[in-house]
């Protein structure tokens, strides 16, 4: 298990948020903190001490009025922190090139992918061609439901038919380096961590898999370890001291 670290980019500023609070529409959601610090802060501390494999994520759709502030914090991170960190939000094969020359080492993609609940494979084989194989992570974030986790798209907003299993994950592992799975029912509420979805992406093996979404203690953090037989990459938002949390980053660094 590995630790990897975020920057959440929302109306030109860092922040934590509960994902699932976010709307388009007036550009708004619940924040748990807000940054005084801009993005490359962020970017700079996770180089110092090597924190490699973390994300930056642009919470505002490309047409948003914020847009253009919250894409230039993300260029200026990833030029603080050259081929440390992946980079998601608004990715298409037009503009993922801009990020990846900017610093990227991967482009992470959802909504360009599930569209209209579904799985558009000829975007798919596009952005994976667009990037290469080994330059692309699927996001795969999605919420609980009845006939299980279905992935969300669009800033967590719309949900798709599309169920993330084992079987999702070997079938497009063809296309991807590594999957990027948020749990949004519990992203932003430092209420835990979705236990079952853990346990079943803890029987995958193949591509490494990065859960994020709850962590709120020490206790969740070796629970995830446990419950994901030390496979599942984390990452932890809020609860770190560096978000207003109080988890410290520093006892995160050297104990896992």
């Amino acid at each position: 298990m590995e630790f990897r670290p975020c920057i959440d980019i929302h109306n030109g500023k860092v922040k934590q948020i509960v994902g699932s609070s976010l709307t388009d529409s007036d550009n708004k959601a619940t924040e748990n903190f807000v940054a005084d610090s801009n993005a490359s802060f962020f970017a700079c501390l996770y180089k110092k001490h090597n924190l490699k494999g973390g994300h930056i994520i642009l919470l505002n759709p490309v047409g948003s009025e914020y847009y253009e502030a919250t894409k230039a914090q993300a260029i200026d991170a990833l030029k603080a922190f050259p081929g440390g960190m992946q980079l998601g939000g608004g990715i298409t094969p037009d503009n993922a090139k801009e990020f990846l020359d900017a610093g990227a080492t991967h482009v992470i993609v959802t909504s360009y992918v599930f569209k209209d609940g579904t799985i558009k494979y000829d975007n798919l084989k596009a952005i994976s061609d667009a990037v290469g194989r080994e330059r692309l992570v699927l996001d795969l974030s999605c919420k609980k439901t009845a006939d299980g986790y279905k992935v969300v798209t669009d800033r967590w907003q719309k949900m798709s038919d599309v169920t993330v299993d084992i079987k999702l994950l070997e079938e497009l592992s063809e296309y991807c380096d590594e999957y990027l799975i948020h749990a949004v029912d519990v992203e932003g509420k430092n209420s835990g961590i979705e236990t079952d979805l853990v346990k079943m992406l803890a029987d995958y093996e193949g591509r490494p898999v990065t859960y994020a979404g709850g962590v709120h203690s020490y206790e969740d953090i070796n629970l995830l370890k446990t419950l994901g037989k030390d496979r599942i990459n984390m990452t932890i938002g809020s609860a770190l001291d560096l978000f207003g949390g109080n988890l410290s980053f520093e006892k995160v660094l050297r104990n896992y």
